[in-house]
């Protein structure tokens, strides 16, 4: 399993997304040559990220399929763990946004 960290991105829904398909997306490719199973961890966001954390989560996992992503969004340290350890074992779970409570 690979976890790729990204610790800011912008508040406008928008152009967070711009971000993510112009900078994080490329790199993804290096991610999957090398792991089975991705996981890219993104910071908190309020809702309107929603949409296009999930249309990517799912967009991506069927790009790369039968390797798995998943986006995990937001959370405590603990639940980050903890939600890490879950995917890391969950072999038939792949194309799902986590949104996760702090």
């Amino acid at each position: 399993m690979h976890v790729l960290e990204i610790e800011t991105l912008p508040e406008s829904a928008i152009k967070a997304a711009a971000d993510f398909y112009r900078d994080i997306l490329p790199g993804l490719a290096n991610a999957f040559a090398d792991h089975n199973c991705v996981i890219l961890q993104l910071p908190k966001a309020t809702s309107d990220h929603d949409d296009w954390r999930r249309s990517a989560a799912r967009d991506v996992a069927r790009a790369y399929a039968p390797k798995r992503f998943n986006i995990i969004g937001g959370g405590s340290s603990g639940s980050v763990s903890e939600t890490r350890a879950y995917l890391e074992t969950a072999e038939a779970v792949t194309g799902q946004y986590l949104k996760l409570a702090s």
